[in-house]
């Protein structure tokens, strides 16, 4: 059997989520090999995000070494996968979802809402300043990025992340809270690994479909479908957050649009047992909600 060669970021985590991919496909019959590759995001860690391509730079280059024939399967954290990629490609496998809440780090213990005014939260994600902001005005929320390691080095006030990165690298102890997914709806795909190959590729994506996890690939439908409604307006800067869970037969999807301070929100829940129909429905309402001008806004 040919051997899977294995893209992936350098990162502690993207170096997780790999060696799990290769450790699924090794107990599925496969010979696997580990591709680290070193993406522009990793490299330029002193300009933000969006000023070099967004999140969806560490996405772009593991899909040019896709393309170069360098790598079979490309695995990534879905959450920083654009709600569209280009048609060549497609995500075949996703690894079963670890906890997608979002978790609250303090050096000394405190809660959140015991902080006082003025006290500077760090976060990477615009959608979780805004949902700080809309429950706690008064704090200073400013970016950061960098590892899971460097980012808790450079807690002062208070630190969010998300909980399952924090559990798949042992740092778990470091967690002093969990947010609740109402009060913190979490981003599409977090704690989702995805696996991307190409159409044309046999290999990848047979590999990545022999491991895919049922539940988790529905949940990415729902998710992703809600974002591809907004497609050509979203970008890293949007505060827009979606989440799919599962209550017997029913899908319950839950999303969030916000400007970036928190002070204009709008939040949805609807509840179904088809994807398609659900998915519809949330954008619909979402526009009739007036979220439309929200990502319009951030798109400006």
């Amino acid at each position: 059997m040919n051997v899977v060669r294995i893209g992936t970021r350098g990162s502690p985590l993207a170096l997780w989520q790999a060696n799990e991919t290769s450790r699924l496909l090794r107990d599925a019959g496969f010979d696997t090999e580990i591709v680290p590759i070193r993406t522009t995001g990793d490299l330029r860690r002193d300009v933000p995000l969006a000023a070099i391509g967004g999140k969806g730079l560490f996405v772009k280059e593991l899909e040019e070494a896709l393309d170069r024939g360098e790598i079979d399967l490309a695995v990534h954290s879905l959450k920083d996968v654009p709600s569209v990629i280009p048609s060549r490609f497609a995500l075949f496998g996703f690894l079963e979802r670890g906890d997608p809440r979002d978790a609250w780090l303090q050096p000394h213990g405190l809660p959140v809402a015991s902080l006082p005014s003025g006290a500077v939260v760090a976060t990477s994600a615009p959608r979780r300043r805004a949902q700080l902001l809309e429950r706690h005005p008064h704090l200073n929320v400013v970016a950061v990025r960098g590892n899971v390691d460097t980012r808790i080095a450079r807690i002062q006030d208070g630190l969010v992340l998300a909980r399952a990165g924090l559990v798949r690298l042992g740092r778990a102890g470091a967690i002093v809270s969990t947010f609740d997914i109402d009060e913190m709806v979490p981003a599409a795909g977090q704690g989702i690994v995805a696996l991307e190959a190409l159409h044309s590729a046999t290999l990848g994506r047979e590999a990545a479909q022999a491991i895919n996890n049922a539940s988790s690939a529905l949940a990415a439908r729902c998710e992703r479908g809600v974002l591809q409604q907004f497609e050509t307006i979203l970008d890293c800067t949007s505060c827009v957050a979606v989440h799919a869970s599962f209550e017997a037969d029913v899908i319950v999807v839950r999303a969030f649009v916000s400007d970036l301070d928190g002070t204009s929100v709008v939040r949805v829940t609807r509840r179904g047992t088809d994807a398609e129909a659900l998915v519809w429905s949330v954008a619909q309402d979402l526009r009739e909600r007036g979220a439309l001008p929200l990502l319009e806004r951030r798109a400006s």
